[in-house]
């Protein structure tokens, strides 16, 4: 495979998690991610947001996260996020005391 395909493929794959996560699962909170997976919706919008400072673009954090979520942040958070339980925070702390 050349690099031009695994990178179509990479593109393909991203698009499809995005989708995923904001369309198919809009539901799944982004603390849930974090304390199951280690990283959420806006991790992936920083990981964009690094991505291009590497190529020399500068987008800022709130541009990012527009460019991921497909509308302004607090736009989705009113429309898709809950405010975290007791519960919820106390497994965040815990997962990121253990995971430094």
């Amino acid at each position: 495979m050349n690099d031009q395909t695994r990178i179509e493929l990479e593109a393909a794959a991203f698009r499809r998690l995005q989708k995923h996560l904001m369309e198919d699962r809009s539901e799944v909170q982004n603390i849930d991610m974090m304390n199951l997976a280690g990283f959420c919706r806006n991790c992936l919008s920083r990981w964009y947001q690094e991505a291009a400072a590497e190529r020399g673009i500068e987008i800022s954090k709130d541009d990012a996260r527009e460019t991921f979520y497909r509308m302004p942040y607090d736009d989705w958070k009113a429309a898709h996020q809950t405010e975290a339980t007791p519960e919820q925070k106390a497994a965040y702390e815990k997962a990121h005391k253990a995971h430094g």
